[in-house]
């Protein structure tokens, strides 16, 4: 029924809903990208979950988001239930074999997993400006202070580095404005309270050293299976833009560092997007642009990725495009948008001339969907209505204990947990700034006139004092603020960003 080419799915039905065939995702297809969509309980997790457990045991590495904290039962063995075993009989899975999966668990704030940090230079300024929610002016200015941190060599790693950079700009707006076009301290004013907002939402805890390495996502196990990277996402969805904007970042990431390896026996990662629909919400064109660009292109480096959501419509129409296998749960059309969105899906599938697809979209029962994945030569499959199998995990969470037991038994314990503070922008300016006051206060010091007479009390009328007679600078002073505003310039380099604003970094 099933071999080592391809993931077993369910079994699709007849009319009269007897047994017709097995469903399976061929693996030399799982590139070539996924939809998986359905109203609130109809079963998308646990879809979400099986071809997980297929690609981990297939040698291919997935990284998923856990929204709900149901998806990390995917690391415990599954226990044999009544309704679970009557699926499998129904589906003919026979053996039903229960395993628990590699899994390394991950989370933004460091409390459900090992922390995920990623410096502000890789993040870049067109994913900062939409974490952010700036206006175009806005939006300017962080790409002239990335373009300044670039040809002054200041590395920027976290929030207080752009903070730095951003009150060096303000104080600089003037020349930097002859030289960009217009830089208004309101606009780097606004930006800055925006930073402060971010910060006290704990997105402090996702800019900074060391970064998330790409090799620690793609881990395979010593039996040859696929390690299960999964995000904890519970509290992350407190904050829907940090969450959006990490995982475009990770899908550029891996667009930038990943080779060109053609078409594969087996994708080289699988990467899974729930709540997809956050991803595009209020996006600039731009950026839909840009991700339908990663989207059609990345497949080319052996990387799938399957948007979760619960209404096609939340996919952009070129995304969209680019999605071959399918699974689709039951949606329900109380309003106009919901028939509409019936209607999209309905259209998306290659028709079966078995049943009408619209109306079986709205009576699909829990755990069963309409199923389409590639055939040979890439072509989509004629639509089947499915029931899907059950996992060989544990259906839904894990207690906290387990958790921490699998975080201290993780291949990549220690090697995030602390904070690494290197030098970068922060320090370089406040070094630099302290250097110019140093020098401001000597050359005043000498230009005193230490050798002078002074009356008592007439020091501010003659100059002579430690009182400045002028505000004009001193060709001293103007030198070291010139230094200053040259702060890296002879060893500043070029950073070349990818396609959605990240660095190309070595490692």
């Amino acid at each position: 029924m099933v071999d080592e080419t391809s993931i077993f799915i369910g079994a699709s039905r007849k009319p009269d809903d007897s047994y017709q065939r097995a469903e399976e995702l061929l693996l030399r297809y799982g590139n070539r990208h996924g939809l998986v969509t359905g109203a609130t309980g109809t079963g998308k997790t646990v879809s979400l979950q099986i071809l997980a457990e297929g690609f981990s045991n297939a040698g291919v590495p997935v990284f998923c988001a856990d929204i709900k904290g149901d998806l990390s039962g995917i690391s415990m063995m599954g226990e044999a239930k009544d309704f679970l075993v009557k699926r499998a009989e129904q589906v003919k899975l026979d053996p039903y074999q229960f395993q628990e999966f590699p899994v390394i668990f991950w989370d933004l704030f460091g409390e459900q997993g090992h922390p995920i940090r990623a410096t502000i230079s890789e993040m870049g300024p067109l994913l900062l400006s939409r974490l952010m929610n700036l206006t175009e002016a806005q939006e300017g200015v962080m790409n002239i202070a990335f373009r300044i941190a670039d040809e002054e060599g200041l590395l920027l790693l976290d929030l207080k580095d752009l903070q730095a950079l951003l009150a060096n700009i303000a104080e600089r707006a003037d020349e930097l404005s002859a030289r960009y076009g217009n830089v208004t301290k309101p606009s780097v004013g606004a930006i800055q309270r925006t930073l402060l907002v971010l910060e006290q939402q704990g997105a402090a805890n996702f800019f900074g050293e060391p970064a998330l390495r790409i090799a620690d996502i793609m881990r395979t196990t010593r039996d040859g299976r696929g390690a299960i990277s999964v995000l904890a996402a519970d509290k992350l969805m407190m904050n829907p833009r940090l969450y959006a904007t990490f995982l475009l970042w990770l899908m550029s990431e891996l667009f930038e560092e990943l080779p060109e390896v053609g078409d594969l026996d087996k994708p080289k990662l699988v990467f899974f997007f729930d709540e997809a629909h956050l991803l595009f919400e209020d996006a600039p064109k731009v950026l839909i642009d840009r991700v339908e660009q990663v989207v059609r292109l990345i497949r080319s480096k052996g990387v799938g990725v399957y948007f979760v959501t619960q209404n096609p419509l939340d996919i952009p129409e070129k995304v969209l495009a680019q999605l071959g296998n399918r699974v689709q749960h039951a949606l329900r059309a109380y309003t106009p948008r919901e028939q509409q969105a019936v209607r999209t899906a309905a259209d998306t599938f290659r028709p079966n001339p078995d049943f009408d697809c619209a109306t079986a979209i709205t009576q699909l029962a829990t755990g069963e969907a309409l199923v389409s994945m590639l055939e040979d030569k890439g072509v989509p499959a004629m639509v089947q209505r499915t029931l899907i199998r059950p996992p060989s995990s544990r259906l839904g969470p894990i207690t906290p204990d387990e958790r921490r037991k699998i975080i201290a038994q993780s291949p990549v314990a220690g090697q995030y947990d602390q904070v690494v503070d290197r030098e970068s922008a922060f320090e370089i300016l406040q070094k630099k700034a302290k250097e110019a006051q140093d020098a401001e206060a000597q050359a005043q010091q000498q230009n005193s006139g230490g050798s002078r007479w002074t009356i008592p009390g007439f020091d501010d009328v003659l100059g002579t004092g430690n009182r400045r007679s002028s505000n004009r600078q001193t060709v001293a002073e103007a030198a070291i603020k010139s230094v200053v505003r040259s702060v890296g310039s002879s060893v500043g380099r070029a950073i070349v960003r990818g396609i959605l604003g990240s660095l190309a970094r070595g490692r």
